[in-house]
C-alpha cells in the first residue's frame, strides 16, 4: 500500500482535499491529553478541590474544550467545516501520577472524519487547564496529546 500526503497535490503544492465525492457516513473520534502538576502545586488543587479564584478547572476547561473543538476549521488551515452532533469532554484528576486526563469525544455525520476537532477539543481544555493552574508553577507539562480511536470513512482506529 503506497500512502501520501493528501493535503498535497502531484506538484507538492498544499491543498484542500476535495471531498465532494465521498459519502456521508457517521464519524466518530477521540482524543486524550494528559496535564502534570509539580508537587506543590498538585497539593493546592487537592487541598482546593481543583478550584481557582478563576473558577471550577475542569468545568471551565470542559467549555473551553468545546469551544476549540467547534472552531477547528478557524485554527487548522485545510480542514473542512463540520457540523459537530457531539462534542464531549471527560475530565478526571489521577492523584496517583499527579495529572488531570482529558478525554475529548466527537460525532458528526459527514464526508471527513471528526479526528482533528477531537484533538483540537482535548488540546483547547489541556491549554485551559494549563491557564487556570499557571499561577501555581510554570513546571505544568501537557503531555500525550494523541488520538486515542476513529470510526468512519475508509477506516477505523484504535490505539493498542
Amino acid at each position: 500500500m503506497t500512502q501520501s500526503l493528501t493535503h498535497l497535490n502531484s506538484q507538492g503544492q498544499a491543498r484542500m482535499v476535495d471531498v465532494s465525492a465521498k459519502t456521508v457516513t457517521r464519524r466518530e473520534a477521540q482524543a486524550q491529553a494528559w496535564v502534570r502538576y509539580p508537587d506543590e502545586a498538585w497539593e493546592i488543587l487537592s487541598q482546593n478541590d481543583f478550584q481557582t479564584s478563576k473558577g471550577a478547572i475542569a468545568d471551565v476547561a470542559r467549555i473551553g474544550g468545546i469551544m476549540g473543538a467547534k472552531k477547528t476549521a478557524e485554527l487548522i488551515p485545510f480542514c473542512h467545516t463540520l457540523p459537530l452532533e457531539r462534542c464531549k469532554i471527560q475530565i478526571e484528576p489521577d492523584p496517583a501520577t499527579q495529572r488531570i486526563s482529558i478525554l475529548c469525544s466527537v460525532a458528526t455525520e459527514a464526508k471527513t472524519g471528526v479526528e482533528m476537532e477531537a484533538l483540537t477539543g482535548v488540546s483547547t481544555a489541556a491549554l485551559t487547564l494549563y491557564d487556570m493552574t499557571k499561577s501555581l508553577s510554570h513546571e505544568i507539562v501537557i503531555e500525550e496529546i494523541s488520538l486515542v480511536s476513529k470510526t468512519g470513512g475508509k477506516s477505523d482506529f484504535q490505539r493498542g
